[in-house]
């Protein structure tokens, strides 16, 4: 009986070092540093399936996502309306976390703007948008938690709507 009162209590410790070392729960986490935001193209867009109540196509363009050593999935989001104003926002999404990052915004002015401070925000809130939840389950997050393996299986999911989930 002794035995297996130790086994449980040995067990539940191994349990517990692998739930501490978590990405989501490491307080060593550091995040990459962050290049400027790449160029982006209008064309060739993988536009994200949005509630019926969002009037502006919102995509994100292929060639901007990454996935840094850090595990954050960085990538140019564009919207654009009916009258042809485009605007994008370089976001990181921190799968482990279930949170984003806005580090810059491109508007009408043609060029990009970094945010001095940005911050993380779960993504379930509704600022800056939907558009990034929307991302993480369509692609950029395996299930809850996890960073998608690759770049090449984040575009595979945006192309091939409702595969997300594995």
């Amino acid at each position: 009986m002794r035995l297996s009162y130790r086994f449980i209590l040995l067990s539940a410790l191994i349990s517990l070092k692998a739930w501490a070392q978590s990405p989501a729960l490491d307080p060593d986490w550091q995040e990459s540093q962050v290049a400027t935001p790449p160029t982006f193209q209008v064309k060739g867009l993988l536009l994200l399936d949005m509630p019926r109540y969002v009037s502006i196509k919102i995509g994100v363009d292929p060639t901007t996502v990454s996935i840094g050593p850090d595990g954050v999935v960085r990538y140019v989001a564009v919207a654009a309306n009916s009258s042809g104003t485009v605007n994008a926002m370089y976001e990181g999404i921190r799968c482990a976390t279930g949170e984003v990052k806005v580090y810059a915004r491109y508007g009408m002015s043609g060029q990009w703007t970094m945010l001095e401070d940005p911050q993380w925000t779960p993504l379930n809130d509704n600022q800056p948008s939907r558009h990034a939840l929307a991302f993480a389950r369509q692609g950029a997050c395996d299930g809850r938690a996890a960073t998608a393996t690759t770049v090449d299986q984040i575009i595979r999911l945006l192309k091939n709507p409702g595969t997300a989930g594995r």
